[in-house]
């Protein structure tokens, strides 16, 4: 076995990490030979150490498994990235890459600068209409977890996204389905659905899973979010109701039947995605669903969708077509089987063509590693000045008599240009003092756009039905913006659809606006009159911190 043979996979979640190691022959599927999966106990309301908590789990995943650098496929949540799916009329390969990247600059809701993209040919092309997916994550985002995983001396090879690594391990294993086939990825802050349909895929990540059990637990028990954890992981079951026998101790039956509302939201999620995939994708209704992720073994979950969709429901097996080194022990795998269908489609890119094969890798790593290939070359061009210096100085030798003869004649010369070179120095330094000026006009243009990103972010966040009545900056004694109150009003039967026990229309508004990215999380109300019977609209004023603060 060769040390080029071997491959590491790394799946990043929200509350775990899953890193893999296969070994791939020559023309073979890969080979698992070792993995280890680590908690990262990170709070989802309070995540500002998670880089940390991050690179302290993968050095020890490394040093626990024994697993020796290799080069690196890893993958992120499909909760951070934005997928797009565009038709676009018959056009050549060399003209496709530029209608897709117009269709990106109109599709992802940040500009274009600032996000990673990808896209994949879905079907179609020159002859028929293209159907094309679109994949993009914000800069910041996939750069702070390469720069965890840079921090442990690994270097990625691809960044792909979990949803697609997930539809790549599908497709390998089960080749010959028929049909519409969802397989439910439910995680721990978001479950990724993937319908599977012959060379179609479509893919969506709603924010109802396994944390959202947890919180609820937390409330309900009024304990902090870790002990609510540990209390899932050993109490928490689907209540089905009717004349299933749940548990007999008292609070595990408080569980299981928050667990069931939480299952119940997901369901109603679902029956909303698989709605829209059939009216605007022009899909199926799916024929059977696969289940996989962390929060899907809670007991009696396959039977809870079986029932809610009336369709076949299983577990997804990433093993069913890839090999098992015989060290690692079955037991343990096949309690793990479903945290590792990203791994297995991360390998498989290595090994194989796979039908989705985006990478999002950040822009400074690419030209890193265009850098690195191109050593050589700067290697053979350095011996190549070398060699002429050398071939230079020998007809330096013979050339140093006629130097000598022509020496009076050029300190002639270089007293006529240290004049010249007063003047240059002169211009120079107007070039120079010109250069702060177009520095300064460039900062003022600069401050101009970020307002209206400011805006365009507000008005994006606008729920159906709401409009601004006013925007105060509020500058602080330096003149610097930090912070700008905007008020608003909104139609009283157009928000009202938007209230749920979860939140009202304001707070959705308020929560959008915290995660636009312009604004942090110190964005909040600060003021909602109340509304008298029978009014039209309401009032509200939300006070915004800038993530970015900008001068009047």
């Amino acid at each position: 076995m060769f040390a080029s043979n071997r491959i590491l996979t790394l799946d990043v979640g929200a509350s775990k990490i899953v890193l893999a190691e296969f070994v791939v022959e020559r023309g073979a599927v890969p080979q698992l030979t070792r993995y280890g999966i680590s908690q990262l106990g990170i709070d989802p309301e309070n995540d500002s150490h998670s880089s940390a908590i991050l690179v302290s789990a993968l050095r020890e995943l490394l040093r626990e498994q024994g697993i020796k650098p290799a080069p690196l496929y890893m993958s992120i949540s499909g909760q951070t990235v934005f997928p797009r799916y565009v038709k676009l009329p018959p056009v050549s390969r060399d003209k496709l890459y530029q209608m897709v990247r117009y269709e990106a600059e109109q599709n992802v809701p940040f500009p274009i600068n600032e996000v990673v993209w990808d896209y994949q040919l879905l079907s179609g092309g020159m002859e028929q209409e293209a159907h094309v997916m679109l994949v993009a994550v914000k800069v910041e985002n996939v750069m702070r977890l390469t720069d965890c995983v840079q921090a442990t001396h690994l270097e990625p090879r691809v960044v792909d996204a979990a949803p697609m690594a997930l539809y790549n391990a599908f497709n390998h294993n089960y080749p010959d389905l028929e049909g519409c086939t969802l397989v439910l990825d439910i995680g721990a802050r978001s479950s990724n659905l993937i319908f599977i349909e012959q060379h179609r895929v479509f893919t969506r990540s709603v924010p109802v899973a396994g944390n959202a059990i947890t919180q609820e637990i937390a409330k309900q028990f009024n304990v902090p979010f870790s002990e609510a954890e540990e209390a899932k992981k050993a109490s928490a079951q689907v209540d089905l109701g009717g004349t299933y026998e749940g548990p007999e101790d008292g609070a595990a039956q408080q569980i299981s039947k928050i667990v069931r509302n939480v299952m119940t939201r997901l369901h109603a999620e679902v029956n909303r995605s698989i709605n829209f995939y059939r009216s605007q994708q022009g899909g199926s209704a799916p024929a059977r669903v696969f289940l996989t992720g962390g929060a899907s073994i809670m007991p009696y979950t396959d039977v809870f969708f079986r029932d809610k969709l009336n369709v076949e429901v299983e577990y997804l097996n990433p093993f069913a077509r890839i090999t098992v080194a015989g060290t690692i022990d079955e037991d343990r795998i096949g309690k793990d089987v479903h945290l590792l269908g990203e791994a297995v489609g991360l390998a498989l890119r290595h090994s194989t063509t796979c039908p989705i094969a985006i990478n999002l890798m950040p822009p400074d790593i690419v030209a890193m590693k265009t850098f690195r290939r191109r050593q050589p070359y700067f290697a053979a061009a350095a011996l190549g000045v070398v060699l002429t210096l050398l071939t230079l100085w020998g007809l330096s030798r013979r050339t140093q008599a006629v130097l000598d003869r022509q020496l009076g004649v050029v300190n002639s010369r270089v007293a006529e240009l240290d004049a010249v070179q007063g003047q240059l120095n002169a211009a120079k330094a107007d070039k120079e003092q010109a250069l702060g000026k177009v520095n300064d006009i460039a900062d003022l243009v600069t401050r101009r756009t970020q307002w209206i990103v400011n805006l365009q972010a507000i008005h994006g966040c606008l729920l159906d039905g709401m409009w601004l009545t006013g925007m105060e900056p509020q500058p602080g004694p330096d003149g610097t913006v930090l912070t700008v109150q905007i008020s608003g009003k909104g139609f009283e039967d157009k928000l009202a659809a938007y209230d749920t026990p979860e939140g009202t229309a304001i707070e959705q508004f308020r929560d959008r606006l915290r995660a636009s990215g312009p604004f942090t999380e110190k964005t909040d109300i600060t003021e909602l009159p109340p509304s008298a019977a029978g009014d039209y609209r309401r009032e509200f004023k939300i006070q915004l911190e800038l993530t970015t603060p900008l001068k009047l």
